[in-house]
């Protein structure tokens, strides 16, 4: 599948060659320090479009009439793209939105656009500070991918939604076997913690129809 560093040009590419090369959580933050003030224009200019994909996702699984509102963690949220895309969207009830990400200046961008009701630093290899049943969704976009944050999150993910909550996650596909990330779904929906609803693929940009994984899991229990 292609490697996403090789649709972009100049220094948004050489970002995300460095992305793809990550070794740790210290060398994450110290990327995404240098790169949050120009990364919405980067991923921009390369029509990134696993966001918006991710919440028609979410959406398609969600109460078209429900006034009700709903309470999303977004992981990994980076500078809030993901915010913007919920804020946005057809859905009639209210997003309550909580953001982590392991990067203060992505964050600060993130809250310059008033879009989510908490934000927090948080290394995401590591628990989740958060009680069990928290939230009614969890999206986690461009997160599990090289480099980044494997596959035990998604056990903490669905230990913080509420019982019929769903997952929503973008994977690498590239990784999706290799980073156990499969096997991890398997053992989940196995367990009875979850339903897997869908592993899709699914084109990370507008013009692309692979290259990643669209993951849907409705917790059960």
């Amino acid at each position: 599948m292609p490697d996403l560093s090789s649709t972009a040009t100049g220094t948004a590419g050489d970002f995300l060659q460095r992305a793809y090369a990550l070794d740790g959580a210290a060398d994450s933050e110290q990327l995404y320090k240098e790169w949050a003030s120009l990364y919405d224009t980067h991923l921009g200019e390369m029509q990134y479009a696993s966001p918006q994909r991710a919440v028609e996702a979410l959406l398609q699984h969600l109460d078209s009439k429900s006034q009700e509102a709903l309470t999303v963690l977004d992981a990994g949220c980076g500078t809030g793209l993901v915010g913007e895309c919920l804020q946005r969207s057809s859905f009639p009830g209210k997003f309550m939105i909580d953001g982590l990400d392991i990067t203060p200046g992505m964050l600060q961008v993130a809250r310059n656009k008033a879009l989510y009701r908490d934000l927090e630093v948080a290394d995401l290899t590591k628990p989740i500070n958060r009680s069990d049943g928290s939230y009614g969704a969890v999206l986690c976009v461009g997160t599990l991918t090289k480099g980044h944050v494997g596959p035990a999150v998604l056990r903490e993910f669905a230990r913080v939604l509420r019982i019929g909550g769903l997952i929503v996650a973008t994977i690498h596909d590239e990784i999706w076997e290799s980073g156990g990330y499969k096997s991890t779904v398997t053992d989940l929906g196995r367990s009875g913690a979850v339903e897997i609803v869908s592993t899709a693929a699914f084109g990370m940009l507008n013009d692309s129809s692979e290259a990643g994984r669209m993951v849907v899991l409705k917790k059960r229990s």
